[in-house]
């Protein structure tokens, strides 16, 4: 971010600028304590495993005297290499991360073990070895992988980078490196000072389309981790759009790596207990899956390996979980309008990911839009969706649970009837949003006079023209 103010209705005021050295900030009190308490800076579920390491010998059998700054452990199970620099990094920086990298590449689940249970004790926290080995084990969605272990991510934490390490960072990232630059900023807002951190090498364009084929060598290796990461972009982007409430059920749906004979087999063993077919959708990263069968929480993909275990007697090294899980669109979450919920059957997890692709939360737009909806005119969840660039499950929650949307009785389902999910803001009210159409010359058809009028309805094209005034 290279320009931050403070806002007053329509008045901009620049906050000013400052660097961590010129506020007394140092590496290791302060930004790496930073970085310790908010690992999300390094990138999604990663785990602290250790800081300060230096507990490696050179070849010589010398104690080494270079100290690692963070080394962490992404969920996809590779370790993550962090360093720190308060100011503009040094033009070898990244030499420093390659070398840390290659040192941390021979380390095993008992090293990692042992220096996670070493650094929570300095940090007042004692857990044992095994505890800590558990830990880990279950941090990583997926069967502990050595090979994967080898190939760390490296992340640079800096105030600035010279060109010699951006270029640099670059082409060793085109030849099969996995380096980060991140940008730590500073800014002095009255008497606060504000941090930000921006990943500025590489984009998420970069970083899909032309390093992720390179990154790992190996068929079995690159498939293994591109799962994995699929996997958990997919939990990640379903909790941030909020698109499935607490309390949605999923059914068992095994495809991914199965082949036919297999799925059967899980059907049938499924069949026998109807717990063992269903779990319920929690808005927590970590492990959003509440399987019947055992009360227990699981990842998509960790349950998905569960059960494969219980019906094979085999681990099942890779799969992506998130194909594995669709949606029990015969209960309906309270809130949610019936045929908007419905359009989310016979898609799993990963489907409903690319449902959410190019989508937005606009509610301004959205209030914008549903105030210029005339009186004996109505509109659908699905077309005042696709006009705000939203999802139909997302635009009827938040009509549900706004409470200051104008006009949200003239919204109405798909078919041109009240949505069973529609409620008064005031509970007090006891008129219906039918009775409040009527009065406004909506016109109700049908056996049970319960659908509105199709030629009142405003289809996409009109709302459109609407909202663009």
């Amino acid at each position: 971010m290279d320009h931050l103010f403070t806002v007053d209705g329509r008045t901009a005021t620049p906050i000013s600028r400052t660097r961590l050295a010129a506020e007394g900030l140092l590496e290791r009190e302060h930004l790496q304590e930073w970085v310790i308490a908010h690992p999300q800076v390094l990138g999604e579920s990663v785990l602290v495993i250790t800081a300060e390491y230096d507990r490696w010998a050179d070849m010589d059998g010398v104690p080494a005297r270079d100290r690692l700054d963070v080394l962490g452990l992404d969920a996809t199970g590779r370790l993550v290499v962090v360093e720190l620099k308060r100011k503009t990094a040094d033009r070898d920086v990244h030499l420093q991360a390659i070398t840390y990298a290659a040192l941390v590449s021979r380390f095993d689940l008992d090293t990692l073990a042992q220096a996670h249970s070493d650094f929570l004790s300095r940090r007042g926290q004692a857990l044992g070895i095994d505890t800590c080995k558990q830990r880990l084990l279950d941090h990583v969605d997926g069967e502990w992988s050595p090979e994967l272990l080898q190939r760390p991510r490296q992340v640079i934490i800096a105030a600035d980078f010279p060109k010699q390490v951006t270029h640099s960072v670059v082409w060793l990232s085109e030849m099969g490196l996995d380096i980060d630059l991140v940008q730590v900023g500073l800014w002095r807002v009255g008497e606060h000072l504000v941090a930000g951190f921006t990943k500025v090498y590489p984009t998420p364009e970069v970083e899909e389309f032309t390093l992720a084929p390179a990154r790992v060598e190996g068929e079995a290796a690159a498939e293994k981790l591109r799962e994995r990461s699929q996997s958990r972009r997919a939990v990640h982007t379903l909790v941030g759009a909020g698109l499935l409430p607490d309390g949605t059920r999923l059914l068992l749906t095994p495809r991914h790596r199965v082949p036919e004979a297999i799925r059967a087999a899980i059907r049938s063993w499924a069949a026998q207990n109807t717990a063992r077919a269903a779990a319920t959708w929690n808005n927590d990263a970590e492990s959003p899956l509440t399987w019947d069968a055992d009360g227990a929480s699981y990842t998509p993909t960790g349950l998905a390996k569960h059960i494969f275990m219980n019906v094979t007697g085999r681990s099942l090294d890779s799969v992506q979980g998130t194909t594995w899980w669709d949606v029990d669109t015969t209960h309906v979450p309270v809130g949610v309008d019936p045929e908007a919920w419905a359009t989310l059957a016979g898609t799993g997890l990963t489907g409903l990911v690319g449902q959410l692709n190019g989508t937005r939360k606009d509610w301004a737009g959205l209030h914008t839009l549903l105030s210029a909806v005339p009186a004996g005119r109505w509109a659908s969840y699905s077309d005042l969706a696709a006009v705000l660039g939203s999802h139909v499950v997302l635009t009827s929650q938040h009509l549900v649970t706004c409470g200051q949307c104008p006009n949200a009785w003239r919204v109405l389902t798909a078919t041109g009837k009240v949505s069973t999910s529609f409620t008064w803001p005031d509970p007090s009210r006891t008129d219906t949003a039918r009775d409040v159409l009527i009065g406004e010359s909506i016109r109700f058809r049908g056996d049970r006079g319960d659908t509105a009028d199709p030629d009142q309805r405003l289809r996409e094209n009109e709302l459109r023209h609407l909202l663009d005034g």
